[in-house]
């Protein structure tokens, strides 16, 4: 039951109806027991402006945005955060008195995801596999994060190119193309393209040269769905340390959690969520 109260949340974007970020947050606003709302609103690519006057007419306390308007809605609010703005994309607002700050959660979400599996970035020699939106919020996040250097490998190194002389980052960083890849000295491989969620799944994966990566090296797929993903399964054969796509998924969204309602959300919670285990432990 909803009051005058009540805090609203909301997501934009289009399609939101697969959408797992609902049922994350509705989970940990439930267990804490908070007077707020999580609802998904499916906007047209013409109606971003419309849909942030909206949230803003409504007192809404912050949202996410999704594909594909989390660049274009940056023209539509106050603020932009310098993270956000070097990765060229908002996936969080948040409210700040009557203003309306656009943010990223993706790429601290990743480092978050990576450290809670055992993995400290910093220092480590990263290559990042693709050279869109979400290879540049990892390369912006690790990079952050102290990582030694970090190496864009795509099939057309000239977007890689592109990408890093845009984001003129302070860490040392290189393109490679992905059919002459090298990882023997890769200490973390992140798979930031949408191959693995594909019918090119497995001939991606067979294309990468896994069994030169050291047998102390972490890989980690951003894809979540499946959990298991070709590359996540050819590294974990191998002997290397894995991590899913969900551990980022539920840490972008306790991130902004947090941010909205000033609280740490419960992860475990979250996660089951994301799942889609809603049963209570």
């Amino acid at each position: 039951m909803t009051t005058a109260d009540t805090r609203l949340l909301a997501l934009l974007g289009r399609p939101v109806e697969h959408s797992r970020s609902p049922a994350i947050h509705t989970a940990a606003i439930d267990a804490l027991g908070l007077d707020a709302v999580y609802l998904a609103f499916e906007v047209a690519d013409d109606r971003v402006g419309e849909a942030v006057a909206g949230l803003r007419a409504l007192g809404a306390a912050g949202a996410n945005v999704t594909i594909p308007h989390k660049r274009a809605v940056m023209a539509h609010l106050d603020t932009i955060e310098p993270a956000a703005k070097a990765i060229g994309a908002v996936n969080t607002i948040v409210r700040e008195g009557d203003r309306l700050i656009g943010a990223n959660t993706d790429a601290p979400g990743l480092v978050r995801a990576l450290r809670e599996a055992g993995c400290e970035p910093r220092d480590l020699r990263v290559v990042v596999l693709g050279a869109g939106g979400a290879a540049r919020a990892a390369v912006v996040g690790l990079a952050d994060a102290g990582a030694a250097r970090v190496t864009v490998a795509a099939r057309r190194q000239d977007a890689a190119a592109a990408m890093l002389t845009d984001l003129a980052l302070r860490t040392p960083t290189s393109t490679a193309d992905l059919a002459t890849l090298a990882l023997d000295e890769c200490d973390l491989l992140v798979q930031a393209t949408s191959a693995t969620m594909t019918d090119a799944a497995q001939p991606f994966a067979d294309a990468l040269p896994i069994a030169s990566l050291p047998e102390t090296a972490t890989v980690i797929d951003l894809v979540y769905a499946p959990l298991e993903t070709t590359v996540l399964a050819a590294a974990r054969a191998h002997g290397c340390r894995t991590v899913d796509g969900l551990g980022m998924l539920v840490w972008q969204a306790a991130l902004a959690f947090e941010r909205w309602l000033g609280v740490a959300p419960p992860i475990d919670v979250m996660r089951r969520a994301a799942s889609g285990d809603t049963k209570t432990r």
